[in-house]
């Protein structure tokens, strides 16, 4: 059985728990006892029709419809959730025959409409909100002619998620080219599930430009690893066409490779990734002297591939890697991120204090869930000193 079924018919057993829970808890309330529990009954049903509709195959606006439904049926449950805790948690003393701390069930009722309120605005504003963050990064034995250059690195578009509404993805080139960057940097991700969900967005994405050029990686979700295709010919030749098309925008796709930015070695790898998503790249293919004193800039789409194999390493001399792939979990409050238990390096600079420095983008679009709670879409500016 594959994770994702289990974890759906986890979700399921809980939903019903506190679907349980609640109705216990209307006994007093008739009428409003028999709606709820007429509504646990058809979102009971609904996420029974959710798990048994095949994801990796399907018309593409039925999906992203899916999508939807999906986040909507969780903005019901998570608010729902944060209050029986609460209302758990009031009910201690009865342990001891006192009474019920009706402040904290009333403080569980506002607490769950914020958290319905904030799905809402994460939804329908916070995921449209762009947050252009301006670094300095030192790289040592940086020539004199590239001191100020200046690099915008983007990555996670996933376009497939706006259908074919080119709107964000207009204003998003706007503000990039507005920043004047020497050179444009993607960190893979542009898809979700295959290359035709681009074609909609060529003509937009054309549109961005720099002096030295726009350079992308590809992500794991670019590969059409997640859509089921008739044999691995039509997959490859899938992953193909994704190239060519950016090709045709003006950007360079670095597969494994290493080009001249002016006079720092910008390298690129295919996806490097740690389970389950697979391994493309190649870091030694891409540049065999990883280990001169030349400045190197790395373009690698997961963060755990400097974990695994740049930090630390005295025969590996790359200043600075960018990645992205971690969307922050599209969650961030107050500085803190749930993808900090996935990734210990989730967003934002992090050095080694050996020479590599890592800067993770938390990206510009979404996947899974239509929303970005704090964490808003990034256009990182780096300038070299």
């Amino acid at each position: 059985m594959r994770l994702p079924l289990v974890l759906a018919l986890v979700a399921l057993a809980l939903n019903i728990v506190v679907d349980a829970y609640v109705y216990s808890r209307l006994q007093k309330r008739p009428g409003l006892r028999k709606a709820h529990a007429a509504l646990s009954v058809v979102l009971t049903l609904l996420w029974i029709g959710i798990i048994c509709v095949p994801k990796r195959i399907g018309d593409d606006s039925f999906l992203l419809g899916l999508m939807w439904v999906i986040y909507a049926y969780w903005t019901v449950y998570m608010p729902k959730y944060v209050a029986a805790v609460f209302d758990i948690v009031a009910a201690i003393p009865m342990i001891w025959h006192g009474r019920r701390w009706r402040i904290v069930s009333g403080a569980g009722t506002v607490c769950a409409t914020l958290v319905f309120a904030a799905m809402w605005w994460g939804a329908t504003e916070e995921r449209f909100r762009l947050d252009i963050k301006k670094i300095e990064i030192e790289i040592p034995n940086l020539p004199t002619s590239m001191q100020g250059t200046k690099l915008v690195q983007i990555s996670d578009w996933h376009v497939g998620s706006y259908g074919t509404d080119t709107t964000f993805v207009s204003r998003t080139v706007d503000a990039i080219n507005a920043l004047r960057p020497d050179a444009v940097l993607f960190t893979g991700d542009l898809v979700n599930r295959h290359s035709d969900e681009l074609r909609p967005f060529t003509g937009v994405l054309s549109r961005l430009k720099a002096p030295m050029g726009v350079y992308s990686v590809m992500g794991n979700h670019d590969y059409g690893d997640y859509y089921r295709w008739p044999d691995e010919q039509a997959h490859r030749a899938d992953a193909d066409s994704l190239r060519a098309m950016q090709a045709d925008m003006g950007w360079r796709v670095l597969d494994n490779a290493m080009v001249n930015l002016g006079e720092i070695k910008l390298i690129g790898v295919e996806n490097i990734g740690d389970p389950p998503f697979r391994t493309h790249g190649d870091l030694r293919k891409a540049c065999p002297g990883l280990a001169d004193l030349s400045p190197k800039i790395l373009m690698s789409h997961n963060p755990a591939h400097w974990t695994d194999s740049i930090a630390g390493r005295k025969d590996v001399n790359i200043a600075l890697t960018l990645s992205g792939h971690t969307h922050a979990m599209q969650i961030e409050v107050a500085g803190f991120s749930p993808a900090k238990w996935r990734y210990p390096k989730w967003g934002g600079l992090y050095d080694d204090n050996a020479g590599h420095r890592l800067y993770v983008n938390t990206g510009l679009g979404t996947v899974g869930l239509p929303m970005r709670i704090g964490a808003t879409p990034e256009i990182t500016v780096i300038t070299l000193k």
